[in-house]
């Protein structure tokens, strides 16, 4: 098996870090996040070559959700998210697309669980439940690769807000130092927005975790 690469597409309005995972040598991927451009990313990753094998959210703020009804009946994957975050998909208030205008919601195809592997695309993966930025936010962690996913959970030298419907700070700290900061220090970070960090960086630099 050739080893797993992550590609970056950066779309929306917010910057969203689109991430697809896949091992070298073979064109099944794993897409995380679909910011707002659901057709377009699938058109992109069509050309490409790639097919979608799945679709996680890392948690379901507009930013990160509104992409995923196209991308899903595009490419005829099952949508994934943490079951804590149900509440929030389902909410258009919870979520924030009715703030800012465009009200949105949707629903997983499938509800994961806290500590759950899973295998997908020849790719073995850890579901993380890290509540805090929302109240069903998580990351997901390929072991064998050294990634983490980490959506709006950790940032370089930063973390996610808290000041939106089920946020809390404590709830976020506590979860990157418990959950997060016990990976090997090696591990790459991919966050949902910004640059990619380490978790030996974070412990060491970030002003929210120490």
């Amino acid at each position: 098996m050739g080893e797993i690469k992550i590609g970056r597409m950066v779309l929306g309005v917010c910057q969203t870090n689109c991430y697809f995972l896949y091992r070298e040598h073979s064109k099944e991927c794993i897409f995380v996040d679909p910011a707002d451009q659901g057709a377009n990313i699938y058109k992109a990753m069509t050309k490409n070559g790639f097919k979608i094998a799945a679709v996680l959210l890392t948690h379901g703020h507009f930013d990160h959700i509104w992409g995923t009804k196209e991308l899903c009946e595009l490419s005829g994957a099952k949508l994934y998210a943490l079951d804590a975050e149900k509440e929030v998909l389902q909410d258009a208030r919870k979520n924030v697309s009715s703030q800012v205008g465009r009200a949105y919601t949707t629903d997983a195809d499938v509800y994961l669980k806290d500590g759950e592997e899973m295998a997908i695309a020849n790719m073995t993966f850890q579901v993380i439940a890290t509540p805090g930025h929302t109240a069903g936010g998580c990351c997901y962690y390929f072991k064998e690769a050294g990634f983490l996913v980490s959506g709006d959970t950790l940032f370089q030298d930063s973390v996610g807000r808290t000041d939106f419907p089920t946020g809390s700070m404590g709830t976020l700290v506590r979860s990157i130092k418990e959950k997060l900061f016990v990976l090997p220090d090696e591990t790459k970070v991919y966050p949902g927005h910004g640059d990619n960090t380490t978790i030996g960086h974070e412990k060491m630099y970030n002003p929210f975790c120490q």
